[in-house]
């Protein structure tokens, strides 16, 4: 299943590397997807030229236009290319995830207007690797106001949103959160949009019904998720909602910092105070935690 990428137009995830990533769109009818010199990778070409002083570009042409560019198809082309070695790390990852949304379209308005609701299309209608995940957190919902911790593009606030419910959102990159807040206002949809880290809410307690934090945690260290989940079991009135993929090895491209399984959701629920637990395993692992009454 391919993830969401958690940050968004802001080039400050992860470490720059030396290299400079350039995207372009090339008409397959033109050949250029295949020039010489350029890599077959999926739907995906690629390069990689080194100057003399040390710098390396990896090039990339791509056939996707603002009808076809959505999160999963970019990220599906995008992990090609890390299994075929042309990128590395969570850096490079979204310098081309970026380049592939703007160079889809002939501004940039229109580009993200097309990701986000190409990309909500497909989470709607199950067409999409993520609309499992989402159906699976939109379920678990309980009362009418939603938090969203670690938002990151902010699909599944504007589903929850767009299905009725008081939507909140928060994520510590400023270029997420302004990229939700465009879109919401393009689809005229109400959504409270915030910059703020998950080990520290700007949020009152027991201020909103349930409080979900969606492929959030590993990316965190052990403290940090300990402190993001006493912060939500702090601001949620009904439940805390935790999912986390299951993985053989954690992903760096996506600035995941380490595997996790059951024993860990377990684990968790062990060292934060809390009325209930309850653990599922539906495309990786869930930890619902109710908070105790005030």
């Amino acid at each position: 299943m391919a993830p969401e990428i958690r940050s968004a137009d802001t080039r400050s995830a992860g470490t720059p590397t030396t290299s400079t990533i350039t995207v372009r769109r090339a008409e397959p009818a033109t050949g250029v997807l295949a020039a010489e010199g350029f890599r077959r990778c999926g739907s995906l070409s690629w390069r990689r030229t080194t100057t003399q002083d040390g710098t390396t570009t990896v090039d990339i042409r791509h056939p996707f236009t603002s009808d076809l560019i959505s999160d999963d198809v970019m990220v599906t082309a995008l992990i090609c290319l890390v299994e075929d070695g042309a990128l590395a790390g969570q850096w490079e990852f979204e310098e081309a995830a970026v380049g592939l949304i703007r160079s889809s379209a002939a501004s940039d308005g229109v580009a993200w207007a097309s990701f986000y609701d190409n990309s909500l299309r497909d989470l709607v209608t199950g067409i999409a690797s993520f609309s499992a995940v989402h159906r699976r957190a939109r379920s678990l919902v309980s009362g009418s106001t939603v938090l969203e911790v670690g938002c990151c593009f902010g699909f599944l606030a504007l589903q929850c949103a767009e299905s009725g419910l008081e939507v909140s959102a928060c994520d510590i990159s400023s270029g997420a959160i302004n990229l939700l807040r465009a879109a919401a206002t393009r689809r005229r949809t109400v959504v409270d949009a915030i910059v703020a880290n998950a080990t520290d809410l700007p949020c009152a307690d027991d201020s909103v019904d349930t409080v979900t934090l969606i492929h959030l945690l590993e990316h965190l260290s052990r403290d940090e998720r300990q402190r993001a989940l006493a912060e939500a079991l702090r601001v949620a009135r009904r439940r805390v909602i935790v999912a986390v993929p299951y993985e053989d090895e954690p992903s760096p491209h996506f600035g995941h910092l380490s595997c996790l399984r059951e024993c860990d959701l377990v684990d968790w629920a062990g060292h934060v105070d809390h009325a209930g637990a309850e653990i599922l395993d539906d495309h990786g692992g869930w930890l619902i935690l109710t908070p105790r009454a005030s």
